[in-house]
């Protein structure tokens, strides 16, 4: 039989249950557009920038058992998706990255797009392909779509000439999608090494990152079995349920609230899940790590790179960990005698939050009582996506996740402007769940344009955007040993403005009495489909525990000499202003 490129390549994408591609037609696509639009399984977003798409597409991945997939044109288009693109790279996020190429039947050059779209993308993508024969179409986007999802996921790219989209030509028959089933770990995979240690330790931790977030269950019982505290990392932070009585916190450093600080004090066995020890989840690397740990993550390369491992166990965390846990049951039928632990996290969570309700922030909206009204007025399953910023680590010191992978954020990437566009995905992946997004208003500058295309999908995002006028964790960053904030103080931006440009609704929290009346005003609009803004005049005068860590981390690491200088400046400036 004779099909073409693009009649294949919608076949390819609904064998393997893709349910949305985001991106804008143009004339290298059009065919691929076409042949989407007949189908009953695929929805086309229509975006307004490539780079919204590529964050659309992010967070349907991570929160839904669909993969993203991009449908954008060569050059410009897909230059514009490439943030997006390497969030997913860098986050571990599979993505499908389809481009319309330049017609391969021709001898014309310098056509409309022209350019090396392999070499650009080799550095952002797990894989690139460029599809030659119509014949090909099907077993290369099989092939792509294995790669995106296997091992450490992440992005693949597939090129897709135009002649071979438009022109039918001769296949065979169809190969139908058989989804691969979980690898087991190798034979020699230490489980009962790492076990020994488990059973053996005085006071065993762990440690779980983006790559444990479909074993939340497992780690629960772990934690349980083990009576032993619990951090996360940045990226993992809805990983495992705050309401656990031995979840901790946000990583266990200098960098950490006190109730992780606390509870890894003299930790002799650290079981790490999930996670590479990157610079944001370690506090720029200010962890004191025991030297019996036991990583455990899917990629060899990230053993023994920032902390040495005792143990060290590649796979996949949705096997591994049942395993681990397993083998401890038979070994140690009982679980740990209960320390006092549990009542301690909570004595010193308690305690932190107090201190952020006794700060006066002086007419402004006070983080803590934000957060609490916040959680108070919203269900346990709904979906908080974050932006890059102050706001995130406030977000992970104050915010209680009660959900497994209802929150997300960017992390390694670390890209700006991403919760906007990934809010949308999140809200196509669970329709039925309030989504809510906290960005900062340097961030909303960046993508709040796109929430037209959830005005146009009626998508009802609630958007609380925290201002203070200034890019506040640079700002912050600036002030001590410049005393003055070169670029990080922002023009004022009219938010009602914008929502009326953009058709949301609005809302604004000027004070902490604005809280519980214009939360539940957002909510019940969002509840109709409509997308919302709501201003949050955001008091930033109180730096978070990682902030402060990370500050004392770094500078402990200076020299003598460095540290003369940066002292020696900071009291010139504020001296002579």
């Amino acid at each position: 039989m004779k099909k073409t490129g693009a009649w294949l390549a919608r076949y390819a994408l609904e064998q393997l249950g893709i349910r949305y591609t985001f991106g804008i037609p143009g004339v290298h696509n059009t065919e691929l557009y076409d042949e989407l639009n007949k189908s009953e399984l695929i929805t086309p977003m229509l975006v307004s920038h490539e780079g919204g798409a590529s964050f659309m597409a992010d967070g349907l991945s991570r929160l839904s058992d669909s993969v993203g997939t991009l449908l954008v044109v060569p050059a410009a288009g897909l230059t514009h998706a490439a943030s997006g693109i390497g969030e997913a790279f860098l986050d571990g996020v599979p993505m499908l990255v389809i481009c319309g190429g330049i017609r391969t039947d021709i001898d014309w050059k310098f056509q409309l797009h022209e350019m090396d779209l392999h070499q650009f993308m080799k550095g952002i993508t797990k894989a690139t392909y460029k599809i030659e024969h119509t014949r090909d179409v099907v077993s290369t986007l099989f092939e792509a779509y294995r790669v995106a999802t296997t091992g450490e996921p992440g992005p693949v790219f597939i090129e897709l000439p135009m002649n071979v989209q438009m022109f039918p030509d001769d296949v065979g028959e169809l190969p139908r999608w058989a989804a691969p089933a979980l690898p087991e770990p190798a034979a020699a995979t230490p489980i009962d090494a790492a076990v020994a240690l488990l059973q053996n330790a005085r006071k065993p931790g762990l440690f779980v990152g983006w790559g444990a977030r479909d074993c939340s269950a497992e780690l629960m019982a772990l934690a349980d079995h083990l009576q032993a505290p619990v951090a996360t990392t940045l990226q993992g932070f809805s990983v495992f349920p705050a309401s656990h009585p031995l979840h901790a916190g946000f990583s266990f450093g200098p960098s950490a609230v006190p109730a992780a600080r606390n509870a890894f004090v003299d930790c002799d066995v650290l079981l790490a899940v999930g996670t590479r020890f990157g610079e944001i989840a370690s506090g720029s690397f200010g962890l004191t790590v025991p030297s019996q740990l036991i990583h455990v993550d899917i990629c060899s390369h990230v053993f023994n790179a920032n902390y040495p491992a005792q143990v060290a166990i590649e796979g996949d965390a949705r096997v591994v960990v049942p395993q681990l846990l397993a083998a401890l049951r038979r070994v140690q039928p009982a679980a740990r005698a209960e320390t006092g632990l549990a009542g301690r996290i909570a004595a010193d969570k308690k305690a932190y939050r107090q201190t952020w309700y006794d700060h006066d922030s002086q007419g402004r909206v006070n983080p803590a009582r934000f957060f609490d009204a916040l959680r108070a007025a919203t269900p346990a399953d709904a979906v908080t996506v974050v932006d890059d910023g102050n706001h995130t680590y406030l977000t992970a010191e104050l915010w209680p996740i009660l959900t497994a992978k209802s929150g997300i954020l960017p992390s390694d990437f670390n890209a700006m402007g991403y919760s906007i566009p990934a809010a949308m995905g999140a809200k196509l992946a669970r329709p039925d769940v309030p989504v809510n997004c906290i960005v900062g208003d340097g961030c909303f500058r960046m993508t709040c344009m796109e929430i037209i295309t959830a005005t146009q999908y009626q998508l009802g995002v609630v958007y609380y955007v925290f201002c203070d006028g200034e890019l506040s964790q640079i700002s912050q960053a600036q002030e001590i040993p410049y005393n003055r904030k070169p670029c990080t103080v922002l023009s004022t931006i009219v938010i009602d403005g914008v929502a009326r440009a953009v058709g949301a609704g609005y809302f604004k929290i000027a004070t902490d009495a604005d809280l519980t009346e214009q939360i539940a005003a957002a909510n019940a609009m969002a509840k109709k489909g409509q997308p919302v803004i709501v201003e949050v005049s955001m008091d930033y005068s109180k730096r978070t525990a990682f902030t402060e860590g990370v500050v004392k981390t770094n500078f402990q690491r200076f020299t003598l000499k460095q540290k003369a200088r940066a002292l020696g400046r900071a009291v010139v400036r504020k001296v002579t202003g």
